[in-house]
């Protein structure tokens, strides 16, 4: 083999090494990443206003008692209780004799009524033979009714003492936590005294001071959004107090509770400044915000993505309305559209929490 013969052997041995060993570095193409998406929708979205709020409790009370007596028993505060479960007791040693002292005299006055009767069962026997005057009777029947009106009211005080010995035990009338001790056991406590805080903390409401502007926007059922903290949650009116005060300029609403909240929370309402017009919307979740501008990531039929810039308007704390070159029906991502660029394959998570492939995307 000649010079020539070699070099051209020798360099063709080295292009065919480079492209191999290149291919090898390079490895096979990376999977399209799996993105989740929702369609746009047209949505009845209102410009909103966040109104401050506290959470409140619709069972908060002091309870007291109704008889008085020396504190036996006073619930710990931070003791959870169920309605009816024993709050506090009062000696009732007092009541519990005036009970006994009711029962006894009900009973001496039943023994004489019978007595009472079975004289004049006797007299009228005596009466229908004209062995006595007919005014013996008279007075027979009249103790005998006498009696009966005794044994009525001796039974009002037996009820009486019943009732005043269950009035030594105070309950609770719903459940709750004691908050707060306001009378300690081995004090004196006279009739109406407060014991206890017991506050429910499962009935929960907002309460909320609105503009009087806002009065013929807010209804009853009504679902707003309420923040607190980083989260927000979807809640219905329960009432609206129609009621402005004069110097604030303002009226009430109560909004029912059921996210896990806690009493004394502050939180914000979001409260529609005017009636909801339908407009294109998306998640927020699938919007990317960016120092140059605001953007969306468009999944087109063939699975690859389109970043679509979008003005952002009016929110509900879950969608938002937007300005841009989408239409209802768009498929946009709402999951994982920030490490996406334009034209790059996507897979779309499947309801199972799996992926598909483009084209069975976009079949659906």
């Amino acid at each position: 083999m000649n010079t020539r013969s070699l070099i051209i052997a020798l360099s063709a041995s080295i292009a065919l090494f480079s492209s191999t060993m290149q291919a090898r570095a390079q490895g096979p193409a990376p999977p399209a990443p799996v993105v989740e998406v929702v369609s746009v929708e047209l949505t009845p979205i209102a410009p909103q206003r966040w109104v401050p709020g506290s959470v409140v409790s619709r069972d908060d009370a002091r309870l007291a008692t109704s008889a008085s007596g020396r504190l036996e028993f006073v619930a710990e505060v931070g003791t959870r209780l169920k309605a009816g479960e024993l709050v506090a007791q009062l000696e009732d040693q007092a009541a519990k004799l005036r009970l006994e002292d009711a029962q006894s005299e009900v009973a001496r006055i039943k023994a004489q009524g019978e007595l009472a009767r079975r004289q004049r069962e006797r007299l009228k026997a005596l009466v229908s033979s004209n062995s006595i005057a007919a005014n013996q009777l008279d007075e027979a029947e009249a103790q005998v009714a006498q009696l009966d009106a005794q044994l009525r009211q001796a039974e009002v005080r037996v009820r009486s003492a019943r009732y005043d010995l269950k009035q030594t035990r105070v309950v609770a009338p719903f459940p709750g936590i004691v908050t707060e001790r306001l009378a300690q056991r081995g004090e004196f406590a006279a009739t109406g005294t407060a014991i206890v805080h017991l506050v429910n903390v499962t009935n929960l409401e907002a309460s909320v001071q609105a503009p009087l502007a806002m009065s013929a926007l807010v209804k009853p059922g009504m679902e707003l959004s309420v923040r607190d903290g980083d989260k927000t949650y979807k809640e219905r009116i329960r009432a609206v107090i129609a009621v402005g005060d004069d110097r604030s300029r303002q009226f009430e609403i109560r909004i029912a509770m059921t996210s896990p909240v806690l009493v004394g929370n502050a939180v914000e309402v979001a409260l529609p400044e005017r009636e909801a017009e339908n407009t294109l919307a998306v998640p927020r979740d699938a919007l990317v915000e960016r120092p140059n501008g605001t953007y969306v990531v468009r999944v087109s039929d063939d699975g690859s993505s389109e970043r679509i810039e979008v003005t952002i308007g009016a929110s509900d704390g879950f969608f938002t309305a937007v300005d841009g070159d989408l239409s209802a029906g768009d498929r946009i991502v709402v999951r994982g559209a920030e490490r996406l660029g334009d034209g790059q394959k996507v897979r779309v998570a499947s309801s199972s929490g799996g992926a598909s492939s483009p084209t069975a995307a976009s079949a659906r």
